[in-house]
């Protein structure tokens, strides 16, 4: 019957009893799974960076934490860094301070994910929105 049609017959589900099978064109289906694959993929979270400065100004500070917001409402992980340069990275306390206040600020809940870690520039901390329980 599929040979009549020029189609093939394809096994969907063989562990079922009977196994299903579809009369069907192969090549469609085979761009069909990939394309499935491909949607599958796209759906991954990205992370989205965020550098802030030691002495960065209150506005600027409020507007990268709406930015930050934005990403987490988009189901995105946030990376925040905190440049320190020169003496500042004396100070990585108040830098750790900084990145609290910076999460604080954040209206959505948040967990983290990471850090907060020290690297040669400055520290960083990688936050994730929190799951809302049912």
């Amino acid at each position: 019957m599929a040979s009549e049609r020029n189609l093939d017959l394809i096994e969907v589900a063989s562990k079922t009893n009977p196994p299903v099978c579809r009369i069907m064109d192969f090549g469609k289906y085979q761009y069909q799974q990939e394309k499935k694959a491909r949607q599958q993929k796209s759906k991954r979270s990205e992370v989205k960076g965020i550098r802030v400065s030691l002495a960065i100004a209150k506005n600027d500070f409020e507007l990268k934490a709406k930015q930050a917001e934005k990403f987490l409402s988009q189901g995105h992980k946030v990376k925040i860094e905190i440049i320190l340069r020169g003496r500042e990275k004396a100070h990585s306390n108040l830098a750790r301070q900084r990145l609290e206040e910076f999460r604080q600020l954040i209206a959505v809940p948040t967990t983290i994910e990471f850090g907060p870690s020290k690297y040669p520039r400055g520290l960083s901390m990688i936050i994730v929105k929190t799951a809302e329980q049912k």
